[in-house]
């Protein structure tokens, strides 16, 4: 088992890790749209915080040596299903292998923002 860590994505925002590689697998904690510079969030709406959102992802997949090509599964939050296309159409930009996939709608999400994303990908 190693841990991830990287500072091109979020610190944790409490007691857990970034993510792990585990048995060949790299397990995320849900990314949401912050900075990782200034550990504020990132942009007004969906289009603007799922981009934030994927480059974290991103982050954390590169220091894996991973990549999105390897990602088998996502777990999606929304903060509002109507935001359902325009998450989704950036998303796709991303995630172009089409891995498994959950998105389910939430009360709320930390610091108010309106997704976040966690994954699982072959390192």
């Amino acid at each position: 088992m190693k841990q991830i860590s990287t500072p091109n994505a979020p610190a944790a925002i409490g007691p857990y890790s970034q993510g792990f590689v585990v048995n060949g697998l790299l397990y995320t904690s849900g990314q949401i749209a912050l900075d990782p510079v200034t550990g504020e969030v990132k942009g007004t709406t969906i289009t603007e915080q799922t981009h934030q959102v994927m480059k974290n992802l991103g982050a954390l997949l590169e220091a894996a040596d991973s990549s999105y090509e390897k990602t088998v599964k996502t777990t999606c939050f929304l903060a509002d299903m109507n935001d359902f296309a325009a998450f989704n159409e950036v998303y796709g930009q991303y995630f172009t292998g089409k891995p498994a996939r959950s998105c389910v709608a939430v009360k709320t999400l930390p610091r108010n923002v309106l997704c976040e994303v966690e994954l699982i990908a072959e390192v």
